[in-house]
Parts: C-alpha cells; structure tokens; sequence
C-alpha cells in the first residue's frame, strides 16, 4: 500500500465528482425540457438552459487531465484531437460560426460521460437518487400529457438565432393513440428517460420492484407511441428476470455476455438496406417509418456526401454535419437528412476513424466490471437503432458514459501502455445478486 501511495499520480486539478454534477444537471433539464425551457423564457432566464453546458467544460479539461495525463492513455489523447480536428472540418463543411459553435456545444456531454472511465457508478448515490426520482416523475409526466395539454407545447423559443419550438401534440398513423411526450416536450425523450433510468434503477432493486415498475414503464413507453424504446425495455425485463434466475457466480458472466452481443446491433440497418431496399413504404402502416429509414434516412446522407465531400466517405464531414447544426444553422439545410441512427451517424461527422475507436471499445468490454455500464451497454446498442440520440444531449451523454470503460487505468494497462497503479477503495455493498468487481474512483461520492 505504500508503494501505492508514492506512485499515484498528483495530477488532482478538479474533482471527479463534477462528472456526476454534470450528468445529473443535464438529466434534470432534458428530462424536463419542455418545461424548463418554457419557465426560464417566460421569466427571462434562458441563460439557466445553458448551465449543463458551462459545468461539461470543466469536465473537458477532466477528460484531459484524468485520462490523458494520469491514465496516460494514447486513446483518449486521438480522441480528444479527433473531435477538435472534426470541429474545424465541421467549421468548413457548414460555412457559419452558429454551426460550428452548435457542433461545439453538441460535443460536450461526450466528455461528460468519458470521465466515469475509472468510476462504477453504483458509487454515485446521491446521483443514483436523482436518477430514481427522474424515473418516477418520467413516467407520472406522460400519463398527466394524457388527460392535460402542457403550457409549454407548442411554445417556440430561439437558440443561437434559430427559432425551435416544443413538440406539439400529435396523433400516431393508423390509429387514435396520442404520442404523448411528458415533461420532455418530445415523445421519443420521454420513453428514452424512462428506459434508462429505469435500467439504472433496477440494478439495485428486488425483482418483485422491476416487475411492478417495469410493466408501468412499458405502459408509459406505449403511451408515447416509440416502438424501440418499448420493444428493448421489454427485451431489458425479459433479460433481467432471466438472469436473477442463473446460479449466482453465473449472473455477472451472463450480463457481460448479453453487452458484447448486443453490438451485433450495429449491423442491423446494413441487413435492413440489402433485404428491403426499395420497398414501397405505405403511408399510414405500421412499418412505414422503418421502411421510410431503409430507404431514405440510412442511405440518402451517404448519397449527399458523395456529392458535397467524396473524400467525407472515409474521414467524415465534420462534427455537426447531417445532424441538428447542419438544419438549423447551415445553408447546407437543404441537403439534411434525418439519420436515425447513433453508428451511421456517428460514422458520417468522424470516418473510418470512429470504426477504430469501436472496436476498442468492444475491446474493453471483455474487461468491463460495472454492471451499470454493461447495463446501458446493452440498452443503447439497441435503442439507437432507429435513434441519433445526439439530442437532447443527455442521450449522448448515456452513451459516452458507456464506452467510459476504453479509458479506464484497467483498459489503458491491457494495450501495453505504461501502466499506473490502481488504488482500490472499500467496495460498495454488493448488488443484489451480483457480486463483480466494481471499479473504484478516486475520491469520494
């Protein structure tokens, strides 16, 4: 132990604990938006909207610090000149500040969720409370839409100079359900809240709890009308019961391996696109909006970028590029197309270069120990099927924080690179059923 103690790295500039201030920030206001945004025009504090934003700056220079610095992680280093140099190619592609200001801010909660690399997040428990609670008024939100029409739909505000307005209330195709979008003011947000912090949530709580809430839940995700988010929260629950039935020392092994397969994910729309390519979408059927990615969501961008950037096939277009800053801030607009999908999406702002930092992410999985990031693992490969996710930026975030592991010390010491002794605190109590070896952060909770 004193070994340890005279080779930790001093670099201590910002507590790790301003990650976990950040993601709950940005949760509160996305989990909320529609209200929140509604509020804070009204009574002239729109600059509030944007304190998430402020706090993931420090967490930038965390990421720096942290995982580049004291991790010494070369990764994490390619990462960070990754983004900036897709952010001035961004800057080019788009042709306005606004857009590549927008991109800038867009980018942000990726670093949020990457300083969580060395920290389990089942030790953030004032974090995990406010996660339970956004899991409880989610889906109390989308039943009140039901019987009351919100204050703030349909209510526009401006954002960098473009006019945005909170989803209005609508009806879905072929029937007379509402897509009722609860607190968030959109209804894919408001069953993508309630998925995830509900997979959190449960990881700690009794079967009998999961079952109860987990059928609210898929209610509330009906409700909304989002097939995905309802089709893997079922999947979710059919898995969780299915592995608290498995022996004990079975559970952690069986939660690894449903992370690892649930990449295979990735691969669905390419298998969508050769099989179903060209099939006339019917309007008003229930597989028009897939059908309408197949044809045109999924491989229009493609198209586009071989018009505007050729060479954009293989190093990517630039951050922000076919996604929101491109329609709102870019006269590029016309060619935007919604992507639909976090991979493909991703793949268009950065290249071939994302495809690299993947696969060391699945990588890091075969020494992943948090049953929390393995969790969201699994539900986002599957959600972001048919979802960008890059907006609101809690999504983004979600995801960032579950590929947090390919810069954990742990990860960084298996490439080979000069490693840096791990200082193990006290382990949580163990979760119920599971007993992994969860990672510990440096610092307290």
């Amino acid at each position: 132990m004193t070994v340890l103690a005279l080779n930790r790295p001093k670099i201590t500039l910002i507590s790790l604990n301003i990650e976990a201030i950040a993601l709950g920030v940005y949760l509160i206001r996305d989990a909320f938006g529609g209200m929140i945004r509604y509020y804070t025009s009204i009574y002239h504090l729109n600059s509030l909207w944007y304190l998430p934003d402020f706090i993931a700056v420090l967490c930038l220079a965390q990421f720096f610090v942290h995982c580049v610095l004291r991790n010494r992680s070369t990764l994490a280093l390619l990462v960070l000149v990754q983004i900036m140099l897709s952010l001035v190619l961004g800057y080019f592609m788009l042709g306005t500040m606004n857009a590549a200001i927008s991109s800038f801010k867009m980018m942000l909660p990726v670093f949020v969720g990457f300083c969580f690399c060395d920290s389990s997040l089942g030790s953030y428990r004032k974090l995990l409370s406010v996660i339970a609670v956004t899991f409880y008024l989610s889906v109390i939100g989308v039943f009140l839409t039901k019987f009351y029409l919100m204050p703030w739909v349909g209510y526009k505000y401006e954002s960098f100079g473009a006019v945005r307005e909170a989803g209005r209330l609508w009806w879905a195709y072929g029937g007379d359900d509402q897509r009722l979008m609860g607190f968030a003011a959109d209804n894919t947000m408001a069953a993508f809240f309630i998925l995830v912090s509900f997979a959190i949530t449960s990881i700690r709580k009794s079967t009998t709890w999961c079952l109860l809430f987990g059928s609210i839940a898929i209610y509330a995700t009906k409700l909304t009308t989002s097939k995905t988010t309802m089709i893997v929260l079922v999947l979710y629950l059919l898995l969780l019961v299915f592995v608290r039935m498995l022996p004990e020392r079975s559970r952690f092994p069986a939660i690894r391996g449903i992370a690892q397969w649930s990449f295979a994910a990735i691969f669905v729309p390419f298998f969508m696109i050769v099989f179903a390519s060209g099939t006339a979408a019917v309007p008003h059927s229930t597989l028009f909006s897939i059908v309408d990615r197949i044809n045109n969501s999924w491989q229009k961008p493609f198209i586009y970028m071989s018009q505007l950037m050729p060479v954009g096939l293989v190093t990517g277009c630039g951050a922000g590029c076919f996604n929101y800053p491109q329609q709102l801030f870019s006269p590029l607009a016309p060619f935007w197309v919604p992507v639909d999908n976090f991979y493909i999406g991703t793949y268009l702002m950065f290249g071939l270069p994302f495809v690299a930092f993947m696969v060391m992410v699945f990588r890091a999985t075969f020494g992943a120990t948090d049953v929390y990031k393995l969790t969201l693992l699994f539900v986002v490969n599957l959600f972001t099927i048919t979802v960008l996710n890059y907006g609101p930026a809690s999504g983004l975030l979600i995801i960032a924080l579950s590929f947090s592991e390919v810069f954990s010390r742990r990860a960084t010491s298996t490439r080979g690179i000069d490693a840096v002794p791990i200082v193990m605190r006290p382990p949580v109590p163990p979760l119920e059923g599971f007993r992994p070896d969860l990672p510990a952060a440096s610092g307290s909770r």
